[in-house]
């Protein structure tokens, strides 16, 4: 852990007696710098990445896997350290082969729940290769285009990741293909997503693909102690908890911190000075399987965020139908939406997979369609913390 890490664990403490020193240790949606357990992985990347130290751009590629292997944390982490130790130390690299030396090529790592369209997408790219400011107002998607072409039509040029492809409303193969036409030799791109390579389309697919596995249990052990040491206070958990944790995981990293993170947020409730066999039960249930991951729903619009946080609080008779449901998240404090808007989110949320229409109870005397009611098919206890944490930490800023 650096300075600035150490210094700010100590700054949330506030002090307030609490097990928990530093919840971006344990968030399952915070990347460490160095990911642990995923080396061959790392090997793999830097192979395909190799061309940029012969004065040229590699391939495209698709990097795929599971939910909660760790392919957003290898790419931000590789790309981080790559663009820091090449961009960052005078633009420039300097081969064995020939004299001269030749820029680096930038690295961008874009995120598809957050940039969605072809606009965002190049806006994200254009703003990370100029250094003034990109407009978001006024502008056309074909003059970013144009923008981005003429800024990589001289020596400027990009390797380009771009992660969650392919998920629910994110960016496709097809659209990157179509955004990134007629940019060869000056941009590359890597994606990364979930869905096996047979079950694409051939004329999509990039030509190199690298598997991320799941974790080994002792490598998921070796991930959680690491994060657990670092967020939670001496003697707050042990190792017996850790490899249970990594077991009833099954390699998936984002549901073993999820668990862990529960876990302590439990004990913190009950003023608890480690995790107690309660408290881990606890965490563990808090995770429903399969889950919906915490990256997902934390990049939703604030509006549907904010609806999903009041929803989860509610007791269980005020959701009994999707209708009561609305009406009584629009009706909570701090809702200024009216209960047919909040109807409206309710029913996308449910076709996008964030939560699931049951259908509920009703007496044998009635009749028609039985009504539905929404279970969250994410995990509400860490959700709702790690909302609050994020709105007090723009509160302060």
């Amino acid at each position: 852990m650096d300075i600035e890490a150490r210094i700010r664990r100590r700054q949330r403490r506030s002090g307030e007696p609490s097990i928990v020193k530093d919840y971006d240790a344990l968030s399952p949606v915070v990347h460490v710098e160095a990911p642990s357990g995923r080396g061959p992985v790392l090997e793999q990347l830097l192979d395909h990445l190799d061309p940029i130290f012969e004065r040229s751009l590699p391939p495209t590629a698709y990097v795929w896997g599971d939910g909660g292997v760790g392919k957003s944390a290898v790419v931000t982490a590789l790309f981080d350290h790559l663009d820091r130790l090449l961009t960052g130390t005078g633009g420039v690299i300097h081969t064995t082969t020939r004299a001269r030396s030749t820029p680096a090529p930038d690295f961008v790592y874009v995120d598809a729940r957050v940039d969605d369209s072809e606009f965002a997408l190049y806006h994200t790219v254009l703003d990370a290769l100029v250094e003034e400011q990109v407009p978001k107002q006024g502008v056309r998607t074909d003059s970013l285009r144009s923008r981005l072409i003429q800024r990589l039509s001289g020596s400027d040029r990009a390797v380009v990741a771009v992660d969650h492809v392919d998920e629910f409303d994110t960016l496709g193969l097809s659209t990157l293909h179509g955004a990134f036409d007629g940019m060869d030799g000056r941009l590359s791109w890597i994606a990364v997503g979930r869905t096996p390579p047979e079950e694409l389309s051939s004329e999509l697919l990039p030509p190199e693909h690298i598997h991320v596995p799941p974790y080994q249990q002792h490598a998921l052990v070796d991930l959680l102690t690491g994060r657990a040491s670092d967020g939670l206070a001496r003697q707050a958990f042990d190792h017996e908890q850790i490899r249970r944790i990594a077991e009833w995981a099954k390699g998936d990293a984002h549901d073993a911190l999820t668990a862990l993170f529960g876990a302590a947020e439990v004990a913190t409730r009950e003023s608890h000075e480690r995790i107690t066999e309660r408290d881990l039960e606890a965490g563990l249930d808090a995770v429903p399987r399969p889950t919906v991951a915490l990256g997902r729903v934390l990049t939703l619009p604030e509006n549907r965020q904010l609806v999903l946080r009041t929803l989860v609080d509610l007791p269980e008779e005020a959701t009994t139908t999707v209708g009561d449901a609305a009406a009584s998240v629009a009706a909570a404090p701090g809702i200024d939406l009216s209960p047919s808007t909040v109807k409206r989110y309710l029913y996308e949320l449910a076709e996008e997979g964030i939560t699931e229409r049951v259908t509920a109870e009703r007496d044998a005397e009635s009749a028609g369609r039985p009504p539905s009611r929404l279970e969250p098919r994410f995990p509400t206890l860490v959700f709702s913390r790690l909302y609050e944490l994020q709105h007090e930490s723009d509160s302060r800023t």
